[in-house]
This record gives C-alpha cells, sequence and structure tokens, in this order.
C-alpha cells in the first residue's frame, strides 16, 4: 500500500529486491475464509504433473548421492507439534484477515539448497557475502461480495553481486516453474476457501 495505510509486512522485511514475482486470484469466498485455507495451507498438497516432476528433478542430485528423502507428513507455515514447518523458512509475521508473510536464507541457485537459519530480528538486516534472501506473502482483500482476491508475491535478494549473478542465472532458468508452483498454489488455497 502507498501513503493510505500501514505497509504490507513483505515491505517491511524485504523491502529492497532484485526480482519479485507476483499472481492473483479471484476466489468466490469472503476474506476470512481465503485467509484460512491460506494460513492453513499444507503446501504438499499443491500438485499438478509438471510441479511433480519439477521435485522428481530437484530431487535427483540429493538421491543420486544417497541421501534419504524425507517423508513429511505436512509442510504447514503454521506447524503444530504433530506436522512439519517449512525448513530453513520463518514466518515473518501475520496480519489476521489480510496477510501472511514468510522467508528464508539460502543459497537457492545450488543443486542442493544450503539453507541459513536466521532468526526473525536479523532477516531484514542479514547481508553477509553469499547468500539470497527469499521473502513471500499471501495477501487477501475483498472484491465484492462474497468474492476476494488472493495475492502471492515472491521477492529475492542476494548479499553481494556474486551471488546476484548466480541467482539471477537461476532465476532466467526458474521463473516460468516458479510462476506455475505459484498458481497452483492459488488455486489449492481458493479450493480450500471453497
Amino acid at each position: 500500500m502507498t501513503g493510505t495505510g500501514p505497509a504490507d509486512l513483505l515491505d517491511t522485511h524485504l523491502p529492497v529486491y532484485d526480482v519479485a514475482l507476483t499472481e492473483q486470484l479471484v476466489v468466490d469466498a469472503e476474506v476470512p475464509a481465503v485467509f484460512r485455507a491460506a494460513h492453513d495451507l499444507d503446501f504438499l498438497t499443491v500438485r499438478t504433473p509438471l510441479l511433480t516432476a519439477a521435485f522428481f528433478v530437484r530431487g535427483l542430485p540429493a538421491r543420486l548421492s544417497g541421501k534419504p528423502s524425507p517423508e513429511l507428513p505436512a509442510l504447514r507455515l503454521f506447524a503444530d507439534p504433530a506436522s512439519s514447518g517449512l525448513p530453513g523458512w520463518l514466518v515473518l509475521g501475520e496480519v489476521p484477515d489480510r496477510e501472511i508473510a514468510f522467508g528464508a536464507v539460502g543459497k537457492f541457485w545450488k543443486p542442493d539448497i544450503e539453507w541459513r537459519d536466521v532468526p526473525l530480528d536479523r532477516f531484514r538486516g542479514f547481508d553477509e557475502p553469499g547468500w539470497g534472501k527469499i521473502g513471500c506473502h499471501f495477501s487477501v482483500r475483498a472484491n465484492g461480495p462474497g468474492r476476494s482476491v488472493v495475492c502471492y508475491e515472491c521477492r529475492t535478494q542476494t548479499t553481494d553481486p556474486d551471488s546476484r549473478k548466480k541467482m539471477m542465472r537461476y532465476w532466467w532458468i526458474i521463473r516460468p516453474f516458479v510462476g506455475h508452483i505459484m498458481r497452483a498454489t492459488l488455486r489449492t488455497i481458493a479450493a480450500g476457501a471453497q
């Protein structure tokens, strides 16, 4: 938002970025239902044939090196003791019925992503060379009676010129897949809200 209300959490935690991608979807459901579906999303339920193939290819280096693939019962931002959170990710904040922001620090361009645990209070200012930051959010707003718009935005920022070069090469390759995954995620949220 600009000047008329509070800044988005994503703007607060990752205001400067190298690349961004945003997808939106109109949902035939009220804002609270859409927000709850985004809040409770199990990322493992997001499925398309392309997504399944992409995850298979992405996991090949680990499988070829003999590393076991963990079997996760669920993959949620807001994990309870009976489920799993997103490895390497942290919740940046939540504004009920409006926005959920989450992020991670890692070397996303590596065949086997290297994650870096960074506490919430250090995420925005983290600038150690050799790393990238990713910030995402789901935001929801009303779009007339019984309708909402859910938005999924993803931003990345790198911490030095060499990392930026690596990330930009990687982004050029994966950008279409990221958009596909984001659209599939929004359709999963919409199905959960309806």
